[in-house]
């Protein structure tokens, strides 16, 4: 998620490019062995839907008519798309340093938070605070609703993280994974900041958190726990690379993993969540993407990535959905009062469109 430095140095680049039930379980593995025309079918009588995308699933509610709904521009750089139990997301504008909040009762948009370390990635907890990765420092942000916060992380072993990026909370346990690319952010970071000093040039090769490349990887924090975890350890991870997007399973026991790349050689990967928050199994499940954000999950089990637009993989890994909204997406949510609104950040405007399906990322009132 964001790359403002990026976007001077190459904008096209990026625009191109509590509660899980055994019915969620079971939709997802009967979705992951339908082929296409079984899907058409199944979901819509042998008939696309109403739809100016690629939506072999119905998983796009007719009522959109093949449009996505702009719900308000003029921002300079939107990501970080939060929903809370009441299904209104909370977003960021990374440049200007503020959190908005869209109400999903009356579709209006106000600021929520001004000054808010640089957040980027968000997620509510189930006790109705904003987690957001909060730049500027490198830290972990706890924001609770009156706009404090409490800063939970700000170092590993000691030293500067490269700049959290995207989080996902584990609805059964309450852990915290983190993503923690380096995107030097010349524009606000502070000139001494060893994060800048270490990179002057495009791409960067300075990481706090590696002897060299960029010390890409993935950490978990525990309920109460003040020190993070490293958990891309396993062989087969390459930490000289951008983790980006990040979203787990309902169940707490899978977790979908990112890499942003420039071109088309980005993989989503697959883990396995053990007992103790470290993860196993790295597998991929999807490659061949370009520019890949943020991500969500719906109540079947498919995993929608902001990459150029929407693209949704089912269970298997099968693209079901893909929606090519002008100017690109840098992430996603399922919100809205009924939970199947699609909010969509991208540069420098949100989005929604109306779903047949629900996310699952929205903790019960």
């Amino acid at each position: 998620m964001k790359k403002r430095t990026f976007l001077i140095l190459g904008a096209s680049c990026l625009l191109v490019l509590y509660s899980c039930t055994n019915d969620v379980e079971n939709n997802a593995t009967e979705s992951s062995k339908l082929s296409t025309e079984q899907l058409l079918s199944k979901n819509s009588n042998g008939k696309k839907p109403e739809s100016g995308f690629f939506d072999p699933a119905g998983l796009i509610s007719p009522s959109a008519k093949g449009t996505v709904s702009i719900i308000q521009d003029g921002f300079n750089f939107t990501e970080g798309p939060a929903v809370d139990r009441h299904g209104n997301v909370f977003f960021t504008d990374q440049p200007n340093d503020r959190i908005y909040k869209w109400s999903a009762s009356t579709g209006n948009v106000s600021l929520f938070l001004e000054g808010t370390g640089r957040s980027n990635g968000m997620a509510f907890d189930k006790d109705g605070n904003l987690i957001a990765c909060a730049d500027m420092y490198g830290e972990l942000w706890k924001i609770y609703p009156d706009g404090s916060h409490d800063v939970l992380i700000d170092n590993y072993n000691g030293k500067l993280l490269n700049g959290p990026n995207d989080v996902w909370i584990n609805p059964v346990t309450g852990g915290m994974y983190i993503t923690d690319p380096i995107f030097p952010r010349g524009n606000y970071w502070e000139a001494d900041d060893p994060r800048l000093v270490g990179n002057p040039n495009w791409p960067p090769t300075h990481s706090e958190q590696a002897e060299t490349g960029k010390g890409g990887h993935v950490y978990y924090l525990a309920p109460g726990a003040t020190e993070l975890v490293r958990v891309t350890t396993m062989e087969g991870w390459d930490a000289d690379i951008w983790p980006n997007g990040i979203v787990g399973t309902p169940d707490g026991k899978k977790l979908y993993i990112n890499q942003w790349t420039g071109g088309p050689t980005g993989n989503i990967w697959s883990f396995d969540i053990n007992e103790d928050g470290t993860l196993s199994n790295l597998a991929t499940f999807v490659s061949g993407l370009q520019g890949s954000d943020g991500m969500s999950m719906d109540e079947q089990g498919n995993v929608y990535v902001s990459s150029g637009g929407i693209k949704a993989f089912d269970p298997s890994g099968n693209k079901v959905l893909e929606i090519n909204n002008s100017g690109g997406s840098t992430n996603n949510v399922f919100a809205g009062q009924n939970n199947k609104e699609l909010f969509i950040t991208s540069a420098n405007y949100i989005s929604t469109i109306k779903m047949n399906v629900k996310g699952v990322e929205k903790f019960k009132p």
